[in-house]
């Protein structure tokens, strides 16, 4: 069974558009199809070489565009980052603006959200087990410090923190809301985030967001309310931008040495259920996430769990 072989570990993974990994300096090695307890991830993963450095590419809406930001398997394509040996994700995500001084075309370095989803899973641990995991700052400090380096050094625009909302979607916001998320103190807007987020945190993924601007959703009077077209011509237009930072972000994370980010052991304390209570196939299906902490109970659950072989 390939999914069983010992193997090598990507540690930098990155979740975008489909275009983001047809970026200069970048030399595609293969594709993995990876199966999760979950179901399928969005798309293949692509294995790539990024000036030296081995990097894990997802288009988090599949390739074309498949699914909607409720349809996206949230699950799935953490759990498949965590398989292939992921502890650093960079996530790029179209958002809207929702004040002025954030112009479409700028980055911000999103560092806090508000979840307004109701129809996605967000977390992995049910079925016999619950866990709790601190997230009152749902960035890793560390990466959101890398890719803040990363805007300076490159000379991008860029806004150092923000909020994000995360709404359902797939339609845009009304205008009450557009004000309403204002009145919030909200900076952005946006539909897929905040669920990544969550689920890195409790795979004990180091996260981080490269929230690129697009358009004033629709609270400014003066300017059209947000459309497809409007968002796409954007973001082809600073398509070079998100690349930039990425291939300059993972330089910086790969010569990262210094102290570990607080969310590669958030689950040491966050696991509440008595491990004799956890049923055999939670150890089996969360493998991955839980040997760490139980590793005889994982053995025993399925002695053959190991990470994917790139």
């Amino acid at each position: 069974n390939e999914q069983k072989k010992k193997m090598v570990v990507a540690s930098i993974g990155v979740i975008g558009g489909s275009g983001i990994y047809s970026m200069a300096g970048i030399r595609v090695i293969r594709e993995i199809e990876v199966d999760t307890p979950f179901g399928k991830p969005s798309d293949k993963y692509i294995l790539a070489d990024v000036s030296g450095v081995l990097v894990v590419f997802l288009p988090r809406h599949g390739r074309g565009h498949l699914y909607n930001p409720s349809e996206v398997n949230y699950r799935a394509n953490i759990f498949g980052m965590k398989l292939l040996g992921v502890k650093w994700l960079l996530a790029v995500s179209a958002v809207g603006s929702l004040r002025e001084e954030i112009v479409p075309g700028q980055v911000v370095l999103v560092d806090q959200f508000i979840d307004r989803t109701s129809k996605r899973s967000s977390t992995f641990f049910e079925g016999g087990i619950v866990g709790h995991v601190p997230f009152s700052h749902p960035v890793c400090s560390t990466l959101h410090s890398l890719l803040k380096a990363s805007c300076k050094e490159l000379g991008t625009a860029f806004h150092e923190r923000g909020t994000y909302v995360n709404m359902e979607g797939p339609a845009f916001s009304t205008v009450a809301e557009s004000f309403l998320y204002r009145s919030w103190h909200a900076d952005v807007i946006g539909m897929t985030a905040m669920t990544e987020a969550k689920l890195a945190r409790e795979a004990e993924i180091s996260y981080g967001l490269l929230a690129m601007a697009t358009d004033y959703d629709c609270w400014r009077p003066d300017t059209h309310a947000v459309t497809v077209d409007a968002v796409v011509a954007v973001l082809h237009a600073n398509a070079s931008t998100a690349q930039s930072l990425i291939r300059h972000c993972v330089g910086l994370i790969a010569k990262y040495t210094d102290v570990e980010p607080a969310a590669w052991n958030c689950l040491r304390t966050a696991i509440m259920t008595s491990p004799e209570r956890i049923p055999v196939e939670t150890f089996r299906r969360l493998a991955p996430i839980l040997k760490k902490y139980f590793p005889d109970q994982v053995a025993a659950a399925d002695p053959n769990t190991v990470t994917f072989d790139l």
